[in-house]
């Protein structure tokens, strides 16, 4: 057979893995991964030397599919082998070295006998000042803070739990779906998160989404909010609330474009990254408007403007907002439904408010989001 005739065999195999996945069938979806990787090897063993870009790309494709199998031994020794290969393009060598470090890192989970979810997150943030293996202390830990809030939005949206306004999360949810945080190969600077399994199988109650679907969901939500939030995010999550502060939570891990230009997420092995960039903060936010905006009333001329200045203090459950913009503290009421862990992140920091100014009180709020 031919290298088309494997490759083709391989995706076939990996599509079904991927929907029984969806179905949460995990045994059957590791049995067709390996059985698409074991495609995929045969492909690679098929490819001439005078195709590098072709054997990058079915290199890198095989180390993957025996990675999401959880054959990490036969993992690693392929993805050392293709490292091997001569002309093998700079694309292919810093996926196998991404891919190598994922399946060290999952290594040593296995040998501290600590359990996590298939697959890990890799998130990359780039351009602006950052510099390969750096970037400025405060925006790596505001992302990493607002990534493992979003995992846990995640987990509590697929409980169907109702949205939670105030506080943390329960610390049941906390215990049973714990973030960890892990070094990622040189590149930009980057890192990966994995979500810790429970010591009990189960995370969920019978009948509820198992913890191998956390990850899936968390990267679904994310691309359909910074590409498609009108569209494809409703389908994933229905839910207005819901929806709007995945929307807003996605904002924020978007960059301005001031100290960094770009962040990509996406899963080990996968080939096309969730990117997010200014463009995508301007999406969501024309998206939020759209869905925020309501009419005036007759005769009343209330005039929109954004407050820019310092985040300095909140009281959600008396329903206001402080900001000092040029040395003067302007308070914002009416913010309503903004929860906990989407504004707590933001005060003594530079943010941007859009409200509504009249003459009859202080500005009511309309939206917020943080600067960089």
């Amino acid at each position: 057979m031919s290298w088309a005739a494997f490759h083709t065999e391989s995706e076939a195999l990996a599509s079904a893995a991927h929907e029984a996945l969806a179905r949460r069938d995990e045994q059957r979806a590791v049995e067709l991964f390996e059985r698409a990787a074991k495609a995929e090897e045969k492909a690679l063993d098929a490819i001439g030397p005078d195709k590098p870009r072709t054997v990058g790309i079915t290199a890198t494709s095989a180390v993957a599919l025996l990675y999401k199998a959880g054959k990490l031994d036969e993992a690693a020794q392929l993805a050392h082998r293709a490292l091997a290969m001569n002309r093998l393009p700079a694309f292919a060598l810093h996926d196998l070295r991404e891919l190598l470090q994922a399946i060290w890192n999952e290594q040593a989970q296995r040998e501290a006998g600590v359990s996590f979810v298939p697959g890990q997150v890799i998130v990359s943030v780039k351009g602006g000042e950052v510099v390969s293996g750096g970037a400025p202390l405060d925006v790596v830990l505001d992302k990493v803070q607002i990534v493992q809030n979003l995992f846990f939005r995640t987990a509590e949206f697929l409980k169907d739990l109702p949205l939670r306004k105030h506080g943390p999360p329960s610390k049941e949810l906390q215990a049973r779906c714990r973030p960890w945080l892990f070094q990622s190969v040189p590149g930009s600077y980057q890192f990966a998160v994995a979500i810790q399994k429970p010591a009990q199988q189960e995370m969920f109650p019978s009948g509820d989404p198992e913890p191998e679907v956390l990850t899936e969901t968390f990267l679904s939500i994310l691309r359909a909010a910074g590409e498609d939030p009108d569209e494809n995010l409703k389908a994933i999550v229905p839910k207005d609330d819901y929806r709007a502060t995945f929307l807003k939570m996605t904002r924020n891990l978007a960059p301005t474009g001031k100290v960094v230009e770009q962040i990509e997420i996406h899963g080990s092995g996968d080939r096309e990254p969730i990117t997010l960039s200014s463009g995508s903060r301007k999406v969501i936010s024309d998206s939020l408007r759209v869905a925020a905006d309501k009419p005036t009333l007759p005769g009343v001329s209330d005039k929109e403007t954004v407050l820019t200045g310092v985040l300095r203090a909140l009281h959600l459950d008396d329903d206001w907002i402080e900001v000092t913009v040029d040395s003067r503290h302007q308070r914002v009421t009416g913010v309503g439904e903004v929860v906990d862990d989407l504004i707590g992140p933001m005060v003594n920091r530079e943010v941007r408010v859009r409200v509504r100014q009249n003459k009859r009180g202080p500005p009511s709020f309309i939206d917020i989001e943080q600067e960089e």
